[in-house]
């Protein structure tokens, strides 16, 4: 029994959870906090009363307060009596207003507008789907909490901000990760500007084996999307951050992992001993009784506390940082890696044959671009510059269709694009052998016999 337990506590909603709320075709990724107000849809609500409750249960919203809802249809065999007259419907616009009025709950409403329905239960389940769905925009106020995956999140984001992931579409996602070959126990190199999307993506497949590298531009990385994923602890320990900008010195050798950064710590020593200087005038310019020169020390030893307190903490943050760089660099020094995922807004190719140096032969390596001629570049170069085979560059078409008995048929609306990808796998290059070599190897061209024309 208590097995049975554990195994049912994963699928049901915690404090502290990392949720993602669904209406419709919109979401929005929340924590589980208590008492905290949450606004999504233009509704305000508090998410306490979805603690212990399982995965993708539907809510009503009720005066800011979530309750279960259950509903129960009967259904018709086909539409094929149903005659739209506009006399099907009982209740008029007054009559629903005056339930409003009255403080009827949307459901409640809804289930009105269908026991008053003539011909309701003669529409088939599909049409009758489709009539709750347009009463439930009109006076429903529901939500449903779902558990956090790549495919909900890269679903949330190309609705909600395709820019910040630079248009990329959950089916391209799935391909990248294919075509990278993500597995548990891989070590993986990841350059992405997507919010921590893709990052998010790869450690979600890799399911807390192997080593993820992060390699970063600017002053830090942006994990936002990965906090959303809600990984467990253990997750993050496989994750390791690399900033873009020392990947020349690594692979010339340059690099230096040992020596501290002593800019910080002076810059705030300078600080500090400005603040000082300043704060001794002011002390004399207030006079001279002694509970003024009592309350003046006082306040200048919480001053220097306070800044102790930060340069420790300042320290303390820099040999962190200084520690995970060392941890970064000595994986990827042995140039072994087993994939290469990019997806960013910056230009890819130098990035892209950076990068390709720490990859082992036989692996595979995928850029995403929004555009395609990014990729045509990186194509070429890599067709002059030698060592990857299978280059492909492809284009991803989604197209959303409806699967009933009787009715399938594609949906009007879809995707437009959903950017371009360029794979390829790395091999060995042969150097040993001169530039020359293979066109000595080569049977020399015959010579023409030139015949004698004159008489």
């Amino acid at each position: 029994m208590a097995d049975n337990r554990d195994d049912d506590s994963q699928y049901r909603i915690k404090e502290g959870d990392y949720v993602v709320l669904k209406r419709g075709d919109i979401f929005k990724a929340v924590q589980i906090q208590p008492k905290k107000k949450v606004i999504f849809e233009k509704q305000w609500f508090f998410l306490d009363n979805a603690v212990d409750h399982l995965y993708s249960t539907t809510f009503e919203i009720v005066s800011g307060v979530l309750q279960p809802k259950k509903l129960k249809d009967e259904a018709g065999t086909d539409n094929r009596n149903i005659v739209d007259d506009g006399k099907s419907q009982k209740l008029t616009r007054d009559d629903i207003e005056t339930l409003k009025e009255q403080g009827l709950k949307g459901q409640e409403i809804i289930q009105q507008l269908i026991d008053n329905s003539a011909t309701f239960k003669d529409k088939t389940e599909y049409a009758q789907d489709k009539y709750i769905k347009k009463k439930k925009k009109k006076y429903e106020n529901t939500v449903t909490i779902l558990k956090p995956s790549c495919r909900i999140l890269a679903m949330m984001y190309h609705g909600r901000e395709p820019g910040k992931i630079c248009h990329l579409r959950y089916d391209t996602l799935a391909q990248m990760l294919t075509l990278a070959n993500i597995h548990a126990g891989s070590k993986v190199l990841v350059f992405e500007t997507c919010a921590g999307l893709v990052l998010g993506a790869v450690m979600e497949r890799m399911g807390g084996y192997g080593s993820v590298i992060q390699m970063y531009p600017g002053g830090g990385p942006v994990r936002a999307g990965v906090e959303s994923f809600g990984f467990p602890a253990h997750f993050h320990d496989m994750l390791h951050e690399f900033p873009i900008c020392h990947v020349n010195a690594l692979l010339a050798g340059t690099l230096d992992t040992t020596a501290k950064e002593p800019s910080a710590d002076s810059k705030q020593s300078t600080v500090a001993e400005e603040k000082e200087t300043q704060n001794q005038p002011e002390a004399e310019q207030q006079g001279s009784p002694e509970e003024q020169n009592m309350e003046t020390n006082s306040g200048a030893d919480d001053q220097e506390k306070e800044q102790k307190e930060k340069r420790k903490e300042a320290k303390v943050k820099l040999e962190e940082k200084r520690k995970k760089l060392a941890a970064a660099a000595a994986l990827l020094e042995g140039r072994n890696a087993d994939g290469l995922v990019i997806a960013s807004r910056f230009h890819p190719s130098p990035v892209l044959l950076g990068l390709l140096k720490f990859l082992a032969p036989s692996r595979p390596f995928v850029v995403y671009s929004q555009y395609k001629e990014p990729l045509i570049e990186c194509y070429t170069k890599l067709k002059e510059q030698g060592g990857t085979i299978s280059l492909r560059l492809t284009d991803t078409w989604l197209r959303h269709y409806q699967v009933l008995p009787n009715r399938t048929h594609p949906l009007l609306l879809m995707s437009g694009g959903g950017g371009y990808v360029l794979s390829g796998t790395t091999v060995a290059m042969d150097r040993s052998k001169p530039a020359g070599s293979q066109r000595a190897e080569e049977p020399a061209p015959k010579r023409l016999k030139l015949t004698d024309t004159e008489g």
